[in-house]
């Protein structure tokens, strides 16, 4: 173990990750020039984790769907509770592996920032509205993670001016290059600097460094075994798929039953055979036990959690708020005027017209200058409020942003009387 720790810090001093070689320059690099103050003494990726900490999008992850639309249950895994699970497992592997603890964890805590509400679910249900609108190729969210820190989250400068995060060129990467499968031939980042809104596609690239691979693969091991717990403590699972799974285990673990495989112990199995089998010449992997016992339980849960049908009622549920959401926000389209239009019904639908107004103000060319130096907005400006297809991707982004709760307010709102 001493040895494997030892050769995979040589491995990184060679992919350059250390002060004054060109990829730790660049994977340090920023879109522009970040503030400080002289006396700040954190690490570049230290700065970058308690700007995600510290966000509004950071905390509204504590409010939306991971698997099961529970917002009663205080004991279902929330997205804000997923992201500390994947912080924890990749911080584990990362310390052993003698890789930055900094960088790990920002990157897990912000590789959800920006996810629709809704779980999966809701990425699809937006996913159609932009395709049908024909806003986009795809909608995805790690995509859509990407567009939240680099143009819409901000958090106000030592003077009060509100700023885009412009988070660090390994963190932004390590989160929109996070999703995807990990096969057996292992994880190893690329040596490419591209440009990351180059990206079309979900697992197109690997992550630029060894700590995006490491959150990659944390993002799985921390899902699989807390689904399962949370199926189990809503009786998603049967009798006879309690059974099923208890000869899963048998037969993957031996002697163990069910009971001793919970989350915990399933993410130490995982760890540990993780960092026993990772080397400079392989990269990251599992030994093919544990990547057989990976897929296996995966499959298990796709084919009896996240395809039960009691889920299915959920979904017609977030795609009946979602659509009507939008479709309504589309009604009040006039150019310039939708402003006046979205403020002018403040007084039937004071949450959705008064948010999505101050929205197009934050965001689009529809405020003047008085009107942002007052606000101390000095973010990007993203939308021509003139473009009916941009004033169309400001709803799929406001809705996006939305926590599970906010959306169905405005939607009880919109069907109040």
């Amino acid at each position: 173990m001493n040895g494997t720790k030892h050769l995979i810090e040589k491995t990184f001093k060679d992919f350059g990750m250390f002060k004054g070689h060109i990829k730790y320059q660049n994977a340090t690099s920023r879109l522009e020039d970040l503030y400080r103050k002289d006396e700040d003494i954190r690490h570049p990726f230290e700065r970058d984790y308690h700007r995600i900490l510290y966000s509004n999008a950071y905390r509204r992850l504590k409010h939306k769907t991971q698997v099961f639309f529970n917002t009663n249950n205080d004991h279902i895994c929330t997205r804000i509770e997923h992201v500390n699970h994947v912080s924890s497992v990749a911080e584990t592997i990362a310390e052993f592996l003698g890789l930055n603890p900094w960088l790990v964890r920002a990157i897990a805590v912000g590789h959800d920032l920006g996810h629709s509400p809704f779980g999966h679910t809701g990425e699809k249900i937006l996913n159609k509205i932009v395709r049908d609108n024909k806003l986009s190729k795809n909608f995805w969210h790690e995509k859509n993670s990407l567009r939240f820190i680099d143009k819409i989250e901000t958090m106000p400068d030592y003077e009060g001016y509100e700023r885009n995060l412009n988070l660090s060129y390994a963190v932004r990467d390590g989160i929109i290059c996070h999703c995807g499968e990990v096969d057996e031939e292992a994880l190893k980042p690329r040596d490419e600097f591209i440009d990351l809104e180059s990206i079309q596609n979900a697992n197109q690239f690997q992550s630029y460094t060894y700590e995006g691979c490491v959150v990659k693969i944390s993002d799985k091991i921390a899902y699989l075994g807390r689904d399962i717990e949370d199926a189990l403590s809503k009786r998603i699972l049967e009798e006879e798929q309690k059974v099923e799974l208890e000869g899963i285990v048998e037969n993957l673990f031996g002697h163990k039953k069910l009971k001793d495989i919970n989350t915990t112990s399933l993410v130490h199995l995982f760890i540990i055979d993780l960092c026993k089998n990772s080397n400079p010449n392989d990269g990251l992997k599992f030994s093919k036990e544990y990547f057989e016992i990976m897929k296996t339980i995966k499959r298990f849960n796709y084919q009896n959690i996240y395809s039960h049908p009691r889920l299915k009622t959920f979904e017609d549920y977030a795609s009946l708020i979602i659509n009507t959401i939008f479709n309504k926000l589309l009604e009040y389209y006039s150019g310039i005027d939708s402003i006046y239009k979205l403020q002018n019904d403040e007084k039937f639908y004071p949450l959705l017209c008064e948010h999505f107004k101050d929205w197009l103000l934050k965001y689009s060319n529809a405020s003047d200058k008085i009107y942002r130096d007052n606000k101390k907005f000095i973010n990007k400006i993203i939308y021509d409020i003139n473009d009916v297809n941009d004033y169309k991707i400001a709803i799929v982004d406001f809705i996006s942003g939305m926590t599970d709760s906010f959306s169905i307010k405005i939607f009880n709102e919109l069907i109040a009387f």
